[in-house]
């Protein structure tokens, strides 16, 4: 029998996992989920796992494993929400700077446009519809 055969193996993991992992442990401990000593023995675990499943273990008492916490909503809202207020921040400066040098062409449009056209991109990546885009 290969090694191809076993479709019961378990998957291994990569670094990219392995590194999730150990940020959505810290996130936990700063939570207060876990005290310093549990943090670190579990980060020790998750740095030396070569299974999936070992990784998964290591977050199966926490709240929402470590996909469904991003997919949660409350980061990605927060990140949306932080790209919208820094695009109306600099857009409103643009516009000022436009207007104090003597308001000729209103070139803060492409900067805006090409912005926008990215936070509208990040609006839909978050699941939310992309015309409340600035609610």
């Amino acid at each position: 029998m290969s090694v191809l055969a076993t479709s019961t193996a378990p998957l291994r993991a990569s670094d990219v996992e392995r590194e999730h992992t150990a940020s959505s442990l810290r996130d936990h401990a700063a939570a207060g989920r876990l005290d310093m000593d549990e943090l670190g023995a579990r980060l020790d675990v998750a740095y030396s796992a070569r299974t999936r499943d070992q990784l998964s273990a290591l977050l199966a008492d926490l709240p929402g494993s470590g996909s469904s916490q991003r997919r949660d909503g409350t980061k990605g809202r927060r990140g949306l929400r932080a790209h919208r207020d820094a695009y109306l921040a600099v857009g409103a400066l643009m516009v000022a700077i436009w207007a104090l040098t003597g308001a000729g062409y209103f070139w803060p449009l492409w900067p805006l446009l090409g912005w926008g056209i990215g936070l509208r991109a990040h609006r839909r990546a978050c699941g939310r519809p992309a015309r409340a885009a600035l609610e």
